[in-house]
């Protein structure tokens, strides 16, 4: 599987900075203690540990397929004090579980980077347990939004959809996830909608400064010079375009979310 981002430092950075609140409120009402959770594409941690703790003591288990980012998410968890946790290095099309073994299967930000996000959720319908809940909650690129307006960071999003294209994947399947629910045999399905916004001068310095490191460093800036999407030059003016908007004390960007909750 190609994925678009990578793991460099700068995506890191955005993973790292996502918590159970910021990024799972949609799904914390419906846990509760002694739960077992599976956390699917469970990156650096950060988020599975909020959710460890909401399940407690029941298990919770985070799956990843980079065996660098479990190692990492093992190191942040070490001193957590969460012994009901573990992190575990696995293949989300055919994960190492039996049937019907958890009470909760968990995916922030997985569908958009896979070529088959439908027999994804097949799979995480299997590891389900009947009247168990699935949360799967992905950003839609087509719906960002940011002021000021800017031509170059126009260009981005023109580039990122193309790259991800190329990949094989969607960046658009915020706007997909119903459908593609009930693709995988969901019948009871609830949507919503959240959003992150970035406008205040630390949040845009932050945005702004991690997408630039992105678009010059990361597998993104690789794969688009690569795939001839993209040069060094045009990618050093996206960044610099980060840089400006982040600096503008009108600056706003907006990433829009789509959120379901799907029963077994």
């Amino acid at each position: 599987m190609t994925y678009t981002h990578g793991h460099h430092e700068s995506v890191l950075r955005s993973h790292t900075w996502r918590t159970a609140e910021n990024s799972a409120a949609y799904l914390m009402p419906h846990l509760c203690s002694g739960l077992q959770l599976l956390d699917i594409g469970c990156g650096p941690g950060t988020v599975t540990v909020d959710l460890a703790r909401l399940v407690a003591p029941g298990p919770a288990i985070g799956v990843d397929s980079s065996a660098e980012v479990v190692a990492q998410a093992k190191e942040y968890a070490s001193n957590r004090d969460l012994p009901n946790l573990r992190f575990e290095v696995g293949d989300l099309f055919a994960l190492a579980f039996e049937d019907e073994s958890f009470d909760v299967v968990h995916a922030h930000q997985v569908l958009q980077h896979l070529d088959n996000p439908e027999a994804a959720l097949v799979e995480m319908r299997r590891v389900l347990r009947p009247g168990g809940v699935l949360g799967a909650r992905d950003g839609d690129f087509g719906a960002f939004t940011w002021a000021p307006a800017d031509p170059v960071l126009d260009r981005w999003m023109q580039l990122y959809l193309s790259l991800t294209t190329r990949n094989g994947h969607n960046a658009l399947v915020g706007r997909s996830l119903l459908a593609l629910a009930h693709q995988a045999g969901f019948e009871d399905v609830t949507v919503s909608s959240s959003n992150w916004i970035f406008a205040d001068p630390v949040a845009r310095s932050w945005w702004g400064g991690l997408w630039a490191d992105r678009v010059r460093y990361s597998r993104f800036a690789e794969q688009s010079v690569e795939y001839g999407l993209s040069d060094t030059a045009e990618l050093d003016s996206i960044a610099q375009a980060f840089l400006g908007w982040a600096a503008s004390d009108d600056g706003v960007f907006i990433v829009p979310h789509v959120e379901i909750l799907a029963r077994g």
